[in-house]
């Protein structure tokens, strides 16, 4: 699947967290990033060997870190709730991997519990092996009224004792778990979010009726517990999909979204994106980025089998999904039933929709990295792993580079 290249100058715009090098380079050393600038500098930083580009006019490139997926549950016609083996799993993370997402956290979706037991082993020996960044549990905790595509006869009452089981299960790779704030037994001295903490995974706050008031005082609680905690990825929470399977926002029943906004904009929490065009307006996820910024924004995928497929029958988890036009719904009921793109697509979409890329890149790749825990990954700069995409000036994938080896597309 890879070759190994020891050394390597790539050289074009760079995106950095914080600019755009117009002129820049990336030096890799085997599986490190060893240098980041200037292409002007690099010779007096020691580096006298970068190449000249030819016909820079012509084919200029652009070069990202490789891309971080926090809630992604399949790709290539492989979904991660259906995989009963590690090589089904496999062909999910391949196809996203080729496409630029170099660190990718698999989801499951609500399910019986023996069927979450099962499928996270499988998850996690893929992590063990370094091939998933962790496991991401959506459900089975969830409001029965704001299910979206979850099957709805699968959703329990709160229980602790099922987390402990599936996290130890996970092996330390359980990353985050999605759970309604005003389900008895989440909150309080015992619950759901306790357990989570003492796992070293996360609270993310989504498929949920909650008031104003019961989303404020859970995220605050969630928000003390992780911050008394040695042992957290984060000190702070996530919200699952803001906007999607959530009680609507209006002027007199506010419901959970205007306190999740506001908890992000103080830097309470990180809010997840779908921002594929399909989810949510692309204007919308503009004017999020403007009211709490890319610190507090992970773009992701919410993807499934169909993402990199055709048109056709799909399963996600026990439902069927038919996929029209690109689009994945329930073929009975009609719910949208997650993505078919991948992250670099996101990407594209956000930056296309006024977003900065500076911060598009951020909230898809630096941002998420830090929900994770991991400095290793996440942005170009030295000292951390050699994930790198070289994309067109369209931000189309030219060549992926994971820890250093080139990825075969």
């Amino acid at each position: 699947m890879t070759e190994h290249q020891p050394t390597a100058y790539l050289r074009g715009q760079v995106v950095t967290p914080t600019a755009v090098i117009e002129d820049g380079v990336v030096v890799l050393q085997g599986d490190t990033i060893a240098w980041v600038g200037p292409a002007a500098h690099a010779a007096r930083q020691g580096w006298p060997d970068v190449p000249d580009v030819p016909d820079r006019e012509q084919t200029p490139v652009t070069l990202l870190p490789g891309l971080v997926d926090l809630h992604n549950h399949g790709g290539g016609g492989a979904g991660f709730p259906d995989a009963s083996t590690p090589d089904e799993a496999r062909v999910a993370v391949r196809e996203h991997l080729a496409h630029g997402t170099t660190s990718l956290v698999a989801s499951l979706v609500t399910a019986a519990p023996a069927t979450l037991r099962q499928r996270v082993e499988v998850l996690a020996e893929l992590a063990e092996a370094g091939e998933l960044a962790g496991i991401h549990l959506e459900g089975p905790f969830l409001s029965a009224t704001r299910c979206g595509a979850q099957d709805p006869d699968l959703i329990q009452a709160a229980d602790p004792d099922l987390v402990r089981e599936l996290a130890e299960a996970a092996r330390g790779h359980l990353v985050t778990m999605t759970v309604a704030p005003e389900v008895a037994g989440i909150a309080g001295d015992g619950g759901v979010v306790d357990a989570l903490v003492a796992a070293g995974a996360l609270p993310s706050f989504g498929h949920t009726d909650a008031s104003w008031t019961q989303t404020s005082v859970v995220v605050a609680a969630a928000r003390t517990r992780l911050a008394d905690s040695p042992g957290r990825r984060s000190a702070r929470p996530t919200v699952t999909h803001l906007f999607n399977g959530m009680r609507p926002f209006t002027h007199r029943d506010p419901g959970p979204i205007p306190e999740l906004l506001a908890a992000a904009g103080r830097g309470d929490l990180v809010v997840e994106l779908i921002g594929d065009g399909t989810h949510l307006a692309p204007e919308l996820v503009l004017s999020v980025f403007e009211l709490v910024g890319p610190a507090n924004i992970v773009l992701v995928t919410d993807a499934m089998a169909a993402a990199g497929m055709a048109d056709g029958a799909y399963r996600l988890g026990s439902q069927d999904v038919t996929v029209t036009g690109g689009v994945a719904r329930l073929t009975h009921g009609g719910a949208i039933a997650g993505g078919t793109a991948h992250l670099l697509d996101v990407l594209r979409t956000t930056v296309a929709g006024g977003v900065p890329l500076v911060d598009a890149v951020r909230s898809a790749a630096t941002t998420p990295a830090t929900v994770l825990g991991d400095p290793r990954v996440g942005a170009l700069e030295t000292g951390r792993r050699a994930d790198v995409l070289v994309t067109d000036q369209d931000l189309r994938i030219i060549e992926v580079r994971r820890a250093g080896r080139l990825v075969h597309l």
